[in-house]
């Protein structure tokens, strides 16, 4: 049998970077799930992030604001309400046009390596 777990607010986790504010709503560490996490991401007009690639697949969708992402060598920018399934292996960057803020699903076990690096990263904490 399978168990309930509830996430309260005042129990989600957040992580700040130079690039962004990620607030982990629910992961493998944080409810139990199995092997699921979801986040949002906060991101300042002009911020971006490293370009970089993850092992697994990834959903984002913006809840408010602009973004661009270059994934896989194109460049689609996404809009409140859009959202962009990201497959696993596709290396991609995030920045903001405006201010924006988006919600993220993918694999609590995701494993990120940044371009130019020669070793992974492994699991960011908000992910985890």
């Amino acid at each position: 049998m399978t168990q309930t777990t509830l996430v309260r607010a005042d129990q989600t986790r957040r992580i700040t970077t130079p690039n962004a504010t990620m607030t982990t709503l629910a992961s493998p560490t944080l409810g139990a799930s199995a092997d699921l996490s979801l986040w949002t991401v906060e991101m300042d007009a002009g911020a971006h992030g490293p370009r970089h690639v993850f092992d697994s697949e990834q959903l984002w969708t913006v809840l408010e604001g602009e973004v661009s992402i270059e994934a896989s060598g194109a460049t689609i920018v996404l809009s409140a309400g859009d959202t962009l399934v990201l497959p696993a292996g596709a290396e991609r960057q995030v920045t903001a046009t405006t201010a924006a803020r988006l919600v993220v699903c993918g694999h609590g076990s995701g494993q990120a390596t940044v371009a130019g690096e020669g070793v992974s990263r492994g699991t960011p904490a908000w992910i985890a």
